[in-house]
């Protein structure tokens, strides 16, 4: 038997409690949040939605996006309270621009491809945002919040859809080297500015190098620094195991246990 739909239900139990919560008889702490610290909660919360994703764990996948959802409600009711907008007002504002930007779903629009979808949805992006879509507003919409190699890629990306970008992935794979010739030459001249300078150089292009294989930068630099965490795991526990300390450990016994992690995690 199919189980009854309570989400209409539930949504209106959930607003009523963060309603009881911001009350003058509610929780004091509640009471006391501003925007700007669901704000940070907002964005602690995606990242916890995130990594239970790549736990593949459906139980802690619904407790974060419970979480998730709770500080996107109570932000709308903060803006509730001050009748800058209501529950209504989000919902109806985000059903008309998927409605909008999905053309070839609820409307005549015809496409070939995801690629096409893709394009469509910036164009149509461009035309919502109308006067603000100069030069200086380009990238305005690129979250400052963002981690720092998602925000790289997403402005790179942005810049590419006007034609500017490398013609093909071997310029982007020179431009490597050369930024790499340069951090080698500021080393040599021991100056700290130049040195940041050129290591941002390079992390930017190997932004772009990840644009060009269809990489998320961020995923892929996650995904390796959880493989080191996992291999450097696996040094410790056997450093342990033979009953030498982390601290006492010498550098050729750490590599054997590196190499030997490698070829298990």
């Amino acid at each position: 038997m199919k189980k009854d739909n309570k989400d209409p239900e539930k949504l209106t139990e959930l607003t009523q409690l963060i309603k009881k919560l911001r009350a003058p008889n509610g929780c004091p702490w509640d009471q006391q949040q501003k925007k700007e610290d669901i704000g940070k909660y907002i964005l602690e919360e995606a990242y916890e939605v995130v990594d239970s994703l790549a736990k593949e764990n459906p139980q802690a996948l619904k407790e974060e996006l419970g979480d998730l959802l709770f500080q996107i409600l109570f932000l709308t009711e903060i803006g509730a309270e001050s009748e800058l907008f209501f529950l209504s007002d989000v919902l109806d504002g985000i059903i008309k621009k998927m409605i909008r930007r999905h053309p070839h779903v609820f409307g005549d629009k015809k496409v070939i491809s995801v690629q096409e979808i893709k394009e469509n949805w910036q164009q149509i992006k461009k035309k919502e945002r109308g006067t603000k879509n100069d030069n200086e507003n380009l990238f305005g919409n690129v979250p400052l919040s963002f981690p720092a190699l998602k925000r790289a890629q997403k402005i790179t990306s942005m810049a590419a859809t006007y034609g500017f970008d490398w013609p093909k992935i071997q310029d982007v794979i020179i431009k490597l080297k050369e930024e790499i010739k340069e951090f080698t030459a500021a080393i040599k001249n021991r100056n700290s500015d130049e040195i940041e300078e050129e290591l941002g150089d390079i992390l930017f292009t190997m932004v772009n190098l990840s644009r060009f294989v269809q990489v998320d930068a961020e995923t892929a630099l996650s995904k390796v620094t959880n493989k080191f965490l996992q291999r450097f795991s696996y040094v410790t526990a056997k450093l342990s195991a033979r009953g030498i300390s982390l601290e006492k450990a010498t550098l050729a016994q750490m590599d054997e246990l590196w190499n030997e992690a490698k070829s298990r995690v």
